[in-house]
């Protein structure tokens, strides 16, 4: 059995203590990596909007800014799992921000020569009350993948519901079943390959 760690970026324009969709669907994504019998997956969840994050691309932005603080936790976990929801048929404009902050890595590189970020999977989660699901995968996925990140088969769960309405996924009583099962295939996933690089990762 190998041990891996997950860190869950919420996206969610909400500050705690909001309820959030994001934030409930990320923390079932980890909810389903910790349940799995053929790993032993620990890790935790991070609310970025609850964080100084300032707006650049580099690894500090200086004056009091956070983001160094996630960045060490994204360069300690073996998956990282970005939860964002649809505004405007786009990734949450934090979502965009984190992306931004992680353009850094494109220049960090380890004693061999690879992004730093190499070896590491990633998975995304989407939630909203309108369409976009797949563009919003497909945008972070591009973005997380050109910064060093591995993206398993099936790397998204995600829930939209009907159109101009206003029912949000954490009003649910129960989680939608192919939410869920989507959920649980990420996370499988996401962890079968992340042990894969674990024990070798890409080559110098």
């Amino acid at each position: 059995m190998t041990s891996l760690t997950a860190l869950v970026l919420s996206c969610t324009l909400k500050p705690s203590p909001a309820e959030s969709s994001s934030v409930l669907l990320g923390q079932q994504v980890l909810d389903a990596l910790g349940a799995l019998d053929e790993h032993d997956v620990t890790g935790e969840i991070v609310r970025v909007v609850d964080h100084h994050v300032k707006f650049g691309v580099s690894t500090d932005e200086g004056d009091g800014d956070e983001w160094p603080a996630i960045r060490e936790k994204v360069l300690a976990a073996d998956i990282l799992v970005i939860a964002t929801p649809i505004w405007m048929g786009q990734p949450a404009s934090v979502c965009k921000m984190v992306l931004e902050r992680l353009d850094a890595e494109l220049s960090e590189i380890d004693a061999e020569g690879r992004m730093t970020t190499y070896g590491k999977v990633a998975v995304v989660a989407v939630v909203g009350n309108e369409d976009g699901a797949h563009h919003t995968s497909a945008e972070v996925f591009q973005a997380l993948n050109d910064t060093g990140f591995t993206i398993p088969a099936s790397g998204a769960t995600y829930w939209v519901g009907e159109a101009m309405q206003s029912v949000d996924y954490n009003d649910h009583d129960q989680t939608p079943e192919k939410t869920a099962e989507t959920t649980k295939t990420v996370a499988a996933n996401a962890a079968h390959l992340a042990a894969q690089l674990k024990t070798s990762n890409y080559p110098a």
